[in-house]
């Protein structure tokens, strides 16, 4: 990214928490200029998540390598059908790491359908019950499937102290309204921006704005006005100007909320320092 780039993208006196990106995407040989340019932008903490066995230990290192990241240990639904006991057990290994935060991204997808759903179905409740037993929050990825995500995760409920967050929301009201009643928060992303997207814009203007997160999902679904080029997280700016906008709040006061919600779901042990 050259440096008229970087100054295109506005700059807020709030730090900004990255919620959801996959830095191993991004290329690990650029990560320090990826970390660079996010820092440039006000971009404090970043996690990273994980999707398939083969990354669980990649994010791990990352993390270590960099006091600014974090992440996350699961399977995604597009690769539940390796799931079985050995992942699992790396899954509860690697959550031991200190800078993991969280159990994901776990859940179902129905519109791809590259997984046998009840192979996904499984994954998902198997990787909900793990998330219970270590009292960590669990990053849900549901497309196309409201309704036996919402079976699912309903079962769980119980179990899980932390609850978590539902990413890149395109769902609809029925699943939104249950995971904020439950707890849960909903992450948003470039496609707030996107011009045929009133559904997503719709459900930001429904969820109460303490229970919003925001991210990128770099490398994927890059904000306008640089979209269809390579996302990453120095592009999260645009994502709160699009959504302070939809809850009628300054940037300032909208990314400072994000902040704290951000710090309660994957730093509770740092959340008192900011609050002070």
């Amino acid at each position: 990214m050259s440096k008229k780039q970087r100054r295109a993208i506005p700059r807020f006196a709030t730090p900004i928490v990255e919620t959801h990106c996959h830095l191993d995407y991004l290329g690990e040989a650029g990560l320090g200029e990826t970390l660079a340019a996010a820092a440039d932008v006000g971009i404090e903490r970043v996690v990273t998540i994980a999707v398939a066995p083969d990354n669980l230990a990649t994010v791990r290192r990352i993390a270590e390598a960099d006091a600014r990241v974090w992440c996350t240990q699961g399977i995604h639904p597009h690769e539940a059908g390796s799931y079985d006991d050995a992942v699992e057990a790396a899954i509860r290994e690697g959550a031991a790491h200190p800078r993991v935060v969280a159990i994901g991204e776990i859940g179902l997808d129905y519109y791809y359908d590259h997984t046998d759903r009840g192979a996904q179905r499984d994954a998902f409740a198997r990787q909900l019950a793990l998330a219970a037993e270590l009292a960590l929050p669990v990053v849900i990825h549901s497309r196309d499937a409201d309704e036996d995500t919402e079976a699912i995760l309903g079962e769980h409920l119980p179990g899980l102290s932390r609850r978590g967050v539902i990413h890149s929301f395109t769902s609809g009201a029925g699943l939104a309204g249950f995971a904020l009643d439950a707890g849960f928060y909903l992450g948003f992303n470039g496609i707030t921006t996107f011009r045929n997207a009133d559904n997503v814009r719709a459900i930001v203007e429904l969820t109460p704005v303490e229970q919003l997160l925001l991210e990128t999902d770099a490398p994927y679904l890059t904000p306008v006005p640089y979209r269809g080029t390579t996302n990453a997280p120095c592009y999260l700016p645009f994502v709160a100007e699009k959504i302070a906008e939809l809850k009628g709040l300054p940037v300032e006061e909208l990314l400072a909320i994000a902040r704290r919600s951000s710090y309660a779901l994957f730093f509770p042990g740092d959340a008192p320092a900011l609050a002070a």
